[in-house]
């Protein structure tokens, strides 16, 4: 019986050391190029699934032996930058320096496809109110309709920013937006091929520095309402035929896109390297996880704001149960972060905005 025990514990142990193999694999799989092994590099949209297995591997194992639980905490130091980055654990700083400036990235979804209630629109009225020195705005648009969000209510709801920018980055409806309370000297779209998502990079000037800030909404999954429905089944209701079918449909248009979001990721890091200015702040909606090739590659010279500062899973996607941190705040190493925050106050976007202080 004894013998038997010990056969239990060594298949046990066996199958542990395979989840431990693949939480390695899909932390490193921001190495493989999307272009190259664009279904392989989608493996870090599972890194979550497997830390979890694994930590209940360490309960487990602390209940039965607790020797074994060696082998994942092995897995989880191989793993830490990569744990660190998808789930930081920070304190709350209470005392912010008075130098600092506060930046906040928003994908307003168009205003909320350009929707008023009570004749006005709760997006506009947030950005108003959130104490922002500079605002990046992603799927930004207006009407020249009265009862929708129009460029006069926009103006009139931001006028406490004197300067502003807004660019078409492609040939969609979709622009990108900064308003700052700093001037901007300058902004122009980083050249890379896509019909309607685009990065532009300004250069302000924040008191008596000159900085480069690249606000981007990168290629997004091209995933249709029907394909969402499909994955929210899937999660609803796992039973082995959905799963097969749905995700086969869903890993090919990822895929996809990650291998087109590549290309651009090289050109915004292109930019970076690039640039005449040391102080370098790049935001927006990614449309990847921070564990993935363009997380990777942008943060080689930027810091994560959100690992920095942050706490938390920082999910800033809201819908179809799609739990992931896709909008970030990068900045360079000569600047640092405080409590930056993926704010889920207002749920009027399908993203949260993400916001920061800033100081040198």
């Amino acid at each position: 019986m004894k013998h038997f025990g010990k056969i239990v514990s060594y298949l046990i142990l066996a199958i542990n050391a395979f989840f431990v193999g693949m939480l390695i694999l899909t932390a490193y799989s921001p190495y493989l190029h999307p272009k190259i092994h664009p279904l392989a590099s989608c493996l870090g949209l599972t890194f979550p699934i497997f830390l979890i297995i694994n930590i209940g591997f360490v309960i487990f194992w602390l209940i039965i032996n607790y020797r074994y639980t060696i082998l994942t905490i092995i897995g989880f130091l191989i793993c830490y930058s990569q744990i660190r980055t998808y789930i930081p654990i920070n304190f709350t700083d209470k005392s912010i320096p008075e130098n600092s400036i506060k930046l906040l990235s928003y994908n307003v979804m168009g205003f909320n496809n350009l929707e008023k209630k009570d004749g006005q629109s709760p997006i506009l009225s947030y950005l108003s109110e959130s104490g922002a020195d500079i605002i990046c705005l992603q799927e930004y648009n207006a009407s020249g309709n009265q009862k929708y969000v129009t460029e006069k209510d926009i103006k009139k709801a931001l006028k406490a920013y004197p300067y502003y920018s807004i660019r078409r980055p492609g040939t969609g409806d979709s622009q990108l937006a900064c308003f700052s309370k700093f001037p901007i000297l300058t902004a122009s779209p980083i050249n890379y091929e896509s019909s309607y998502n685009g990065s532009i990079q300004y250069t302000l000037k924040v008191n008596k520095d000159t900085i480069t800030l690249i606000n981007n909404h990168l290629e997004s999954n091209k995933l249709t309402k029907e394909d969402r429905g499909i994955y929210e089944d899937m999660i609803n209701d796992p039973n082995a035929k959905k799963v097969k079918t749905g995700l086969r449909q869903l890993v090919k248009k990822l895929a996809e896109a990650s291998s087109i979001r590549s290309a651009q990721v090289d050109s915004v890091a292109n930019a970076i390297t690039e640039s005449k200015y040391p102080t370098i702040i790049a935001c927006g909606d990614f449309n990847d996880v921070s564990i993935s090739y363009t997380h990777r590659i942008l943060t080689q010279h930027l810091n994560d704001a959100f690992t920095q500062s942050g706490k938390g899973l920082g999910i800033s996607y809201n819908q179809n149960k799609f739990y992931f941190r896709i909008d970030n705040i990068l900045v360079s190493p000569n600047l640092k972060t405080y409590n930056c925050t993926v704010d889920r106050s207002i749920k009027d976007s399908d993203h949260y905005p993400i916001w920061c202080y800033i100081t040198k």
